[in-house]
């Protein structure tokens, strides 16, 4: 237990003192960045960053936040009970520290769900898998993907498909998949787009490509992947289709081309369909024996999906708080440390959690410009997503066509050239609504 808190403490301590004290130049950025949104005639950064956004206002931004935080921090004193009872059960007499918070949730996963990642893997082929997220976007978009060897490639791990409108054969782009670890390859998993599709000037498609780091399995035997990474697979396949379904004039303006608190949607929405029975049935067999995976183990699967999301969501929250509220501070002078310390007091963060990324660190917001007062924009992203998923759910099923053909029209295909907010309204018939993602991360109807 020494040894975690040593590591826990060297982690989450990281530019918080010495030469690599981080809080003198956090404090500069924060004033440039008021001092410039006061010449650009707004009332804060936060107010400027939002601006055209599908929040519209740092007050909306806020608004869901702190909504989610109640239950979020509910749900953390249920878990820090569960992992209290089985520590003492364990004979330790000792209260759940952050640098015990993981350690005891594992232990509690396992009693509770008897869920080892090592039993779902050899269900998980890449390969099939590959081929299910093909087969769900034939059912949901119409596009047939069909293997082609005579274009360029940069490197011989990646493969190339034409995809092609089933009803019409129309030439819709190209999609490219980079799937495996190599040196000098960044880390991660990606979506790029190439080539933007556009009819300025004349109709040009475009290409994409996804980009993952697998390990390369031996010759002969299957590459078999976890469930998370599986659901990347698809979140991932997600952006893809976004840029692969785009219908615009201006390529600027081009399927992800989109607000940042919109951009995640369309991806996370996919990785619903990674559950579906349809694809389970046909894609998720043993590598063997050829076998579907049982029922019972992605019963076990969906249950754990929403364990510790108490902690999960207020890590979360917690920085996306900080950050809206750095950037809502206006000119004032910051003391980032008191600052940090005396919002989350007010905030009431559990003492057993702490920030997701701690302001020194915190590389997001400070890096760049990109997702300063914008670290919310995940959350966002995600009450789409869930609400989204249900109006399929009210409709009968994943697969309704009529579901997916709003679903086409009015999110995936316009790009940017109708405002986000409109186009969720024009899918849905109303606006997004917080109760679908607590639903999704267990908090209660």
């Amino acid at each position: 237990r020494d040894l975690r808190e040593r590591a826990w403490r060297l982690f989450v301590d990281r530019g918080e003192r010495g030469a690599t004290d981080n809080h003198p130049v956090m404090s500069e950025i924060l004033a440039l960045r008021a001092e410039r949104a006061t010449l650009l005639g707004y009332e804060t950064h936060a107010h400027w960053r939002l601006e055209n956004t599908l929040a519209g206002t740092p007050q909306r931004a806020m608004e869901l936040l702190e909504a989610v935080w109640t239950p979020a921090v509910g749900r953390v004193r249920e878990e820090v009970a569960d992992m209290q009872a089985l520590a003492q059960r364990e004979g330790e007499q000792i209260s759940i520290e952050p640098w015990d918070y993981r350690y005891y949730s594992e232990k509690v996963r396992t009693e509770r769900y008897d869920l080892d990642q090592a039993e779902v893997r050899p269900y998980l082929q890449l390969a099939r898998l590959t081929e299910g997220m093909f087969w769900v976007a034939g059912e949901l978009f119409g596009f047939d993907f069909q293997p082609i060897s005579d274009v360029p490639i940069f490197h011989p791990d990646v493969s190339v498909w034409e995809v092609t409108d089933r009803n019409s054969g129309r030439h819709v782009g190209l999609f490219y998949f980079d799937p495996y670890a190599r040196a000098g390859k960044r880390s991660g998993a990606w979506m790029n787009a190439y080539r933007s599709q556009e009819r300025f000037d004349r109709e040009i498609t475009t290409i994409v490509s996804n980009n993952s780091n697998f390990v390369k399995s031996r010759p002969g035997e299957p590459v078999l992947i976890s469930w998370d990474d599986a659901s990347t697979l698809f979140h991932e396949f997600g952006h893809a289709l976004h840029g692969l379904a785009s219908n615009v004039n201006y390529p600027s303006l081009a399927g992800t081309a989109v607000a940042r608190d919109f951009v995640e949607f369309p991806s996370q929405l996919l990785e619903h369909w990674l559950e579906t029975p349809e694809v389970l049935e046909r894609f998720a067999v043993h590598y063997r024996t050829g076998e579907r995976i049982p029922d019972e183990l992605v019963e076990r699967i969906q249950r754990a999906a929403t364990f510790n999301q108490g902690f999960a969501t207020t890590e979360y929250l917690a920085s996306a708080l900080i950050d809206m509220r750095l950037h809502l501070a206006g000119d004032q002078q910051i003391d980032t440390r008191a600052f940090e310390r005396d919002n989350l007091a007010e905030l009431g963060m559990p003492s057993e959690i702490v920030m997701r990324h701690r302001s020194p660190h915190f590389q997001h917001i400070f890096g760049s410009d990109s997702y300063s007062a914008g670290y919310y924009s995940y959350l966002w992203s995600d009450v789409l997503t869930a609400d989204a998923f249900e109006a399929f759910v009210e409709a009968g099923g994943p697969y309704d066509a009529e579901v997916a053909r709003k679903l086409i029209q009015h999110i995936f295909s316009p790009g940017n050239t109708v405002d986000p907010a409109e186009s969720y309204r024009l899918f849905r018939g109303r606006d997004a609504r917080v109760e679908a993602l607590m639903r999704k991360r267990g908090f209660g109807s």
